[in-house]
């Protein structure tokens, strides 16, 4: 008997995606999508330059200021991006879905991705910068501290791949339910499509730097 208790998209989404998606197939993209899209733009934004700017004297203030600014834009492009890949691809594997449906799949699918957002604060509440840059060596004269952030960071580092393993798991159910494929070839398809966009990245950025050179910087020794 189907459930007559009524649809919170941004809660049930997480345990119930495919109840989520079905329910979202007739709706417009609308500007939770677009929310949702900035706020994975913003929290990948800051895992990355986490990562590019390791031991550097980048402060934590230009990084924040970084993501904010150019974090929503990418994240609502590269949904865009994403959506047109999966939209092609699904037809390819035989099935039928709608941009629109495509696209809150992405959406709503990456919500534990733009979760991670408040496990970036909360995390920089308790170890301050050291939570946004690794710098490395920090810690008081007893040592006390170096150990605490080493343990916070282990801690949010294995929270947030889960997040991101959920986010996978959710996006694969959506695609399986709006384009009627079976889980393993919703799993295919979502794994392609990931490989055909990081060849895209790759090729944009090849061809920025060789028509502007200079203007793609590199990190900072």
């Amino acid at each position: 008997m189907a459930s007559t208790e009524p649809v919170r998209p941004l809660k049930d989404v997480w345990l119930k995606p495919r109840r989520v998606f079905r329910e979202l197939a007739s709706q417009p993209v609308g500007i939770t999508d677009y929310l949702l899209a900035a706020a994975q733009g913003v929290a990948t934004s800051i895992a990355v330059y986490r990562t590019q700017f390791a031991g550097t004297h980048v402060s934590a203030a230009d990084v924040l200021q970084s993501s904010l600014m150019f974090g929503p834009i990418w994240g609502v492009l590269s949904l865009y991006l994403f959506a047109a890949i999966y939209a092609r691809l699904g037809a390819r594997a035989g099935g039928t879905s709608k941009r629109n449906q495509v696209f809150h799949v992405l959406a709503y699918g990456g919500i534990p991705v733009a979760a991670s957002l408040v496990l970036w604060a909360l995390t920089a509440l308790f170890i301050g910068e050291a939570a946004i840059i690794d710098t490395p060596g920090v810690a008081t004269p007893g040592g006390d501290v170096d150990g605490f952030v080493a343990f916070v960071l282990r801690l949010q580092f294995a929270v947030y791949v889960l997040l991101m393993l959920w986010s996978v798991v959710l996006q694969v159910m959506g695609f399986s339910e709006i384009q009627g494929l079976t889980t393993r070839k919703a799993l295919g398809v979502w794994v392609l499509g990931q490989l055909l966009a990081l060849l895209a990245a790759f090729f944009l950025m090849f061809l920025i730097a060789l028509l502007f050179p200079g203007i793609v910087p590199t990190a900072p020794h």
